[in-house]
């Protein structure tokens, strides 16, 4: 989950506190396979230079590193100086010697060079204007560029039979969304977004996690993690409270009624949407410059 550090606008309520991070990483293990598909699927290949939009602690930067192979660049860019350094950590521990990361707002930033792609995961549902953000960050781009963003659509989040304890945690983290000015539906809305933004229609694409008995904790976690980074949000919209939500045991009754229901748990819709900048009528980015010197 990606944003730049408390950006204008939406807060960024999730934070990058150590259990934070451990959800990052468990999220990642579910749904790195979609979003690497998609990335091949849009056109990211070897020997491209790409800017990941909020990096966080790299996820997406490291995939597209992949990718783009020894000839390729990423440039990761994100506000949160904790969640670079685990970044970068984690590439040095990979030997990715393709990528680096900018403690920077992409879209208020000229680069030196144009890249052939711009990536960004669970990004625009944080911002106060995506529309905007995108017209900044295609400016970014080389003529016939690549811009894809993969966001959550969580209107589709459910349980079957009814497992009670899963659906009040994901309502909670809807509630709580959109009392801190994010989207939850933000996937929904990106055609609309590149559209606005002087896009093409673009190509997207949508997948969720869904599994049933006792064996899944990865995707209970899934959904009912973000309860406990974001309690602090909850209690001060008066949405709940830590006593009344017991946290620490919240994941276990979960499972105990999915386990007693024999039913499946469907965790939110990941929706991606990827275009190519028109080969005209682009201007380059003129904002502050300062992100890519070397």
């Amino acid at each position: 989950m990606a944003v730049i550090d408390e950006p204008p606008g939406p807060s960024y309520g999730l934070g990058h506190a150590d259990h934070e991070l451990e959800r990052l990483e468990l999220q990642a293990g579910l749904i790195e396979s979609i979003t690497k598909r998609w990335l091949l699927e849009a056109g990211i290949k070897t020997g491209m230079r790409v800017l990941d939009v909020g990096s966080g602690v790299g996820d997406v930067a490291l995939l597209a590193a992949e990718l783009v192979g020894a000839t390729g660049e990423v440039v990761g860019t994100d506000r949160a100086t904790t969640a670079l350094a685990i970044a970068a950590q984690r590439a040095k521990a990979r030997s990715f010697r393709n990528v680096r990361f900018l403690k920077c707002d992409p879209s208020e930033t000229a680069f030196d060079e144009p890249f052939d792609a711009i990536v960004g995961r669970y990004v625009l549902m944080y911002q106060a204007d995506p529309v905007e953000m995108v017209r900044k960050l295609v400016t970014h781009l080389g003529p016939g560029g690549l811009v894809l963003f993969h966001e959550p659509y969580r209107d589709g989040i459910r349980s079957y039979p009814t497992v009670p304890s899963y659906d009040r945690a994901w309502q909670l983290v809807d509630e709580t969304l959109r009392g801190t000015g994010a989207d939850p539906i933000m996937g929904i809305k990106l055609h609309a977004t590149f559209v606005a933004a002087g896009l093409p229609t673009p190509t997207m694409r949508m997948e969720s996690v869904i599994a049933g008995g006792a064996e899944c904790s990865s995707h209970i976690h899934f959904e009912v993690d973000p309860v406990r980074t974001l309690l602090p949000q909850m209690e001060r919209l008066d949405l709940a409270t830590a006593a009344e939500l017991d946290i620490d045991t919240y994941a276990d009754r979960v499972r105990n009624e999915l386990t007693a229901t024999g039913g499946v748990i469907v965790g939110r819709s990941e929706v991606a949407a990827w275009a190519r900048r028109p080969l005209k009528g682009v201007p380059r980015q003129t904002a502050r410059r300062g992100g890519d010197r070397r």
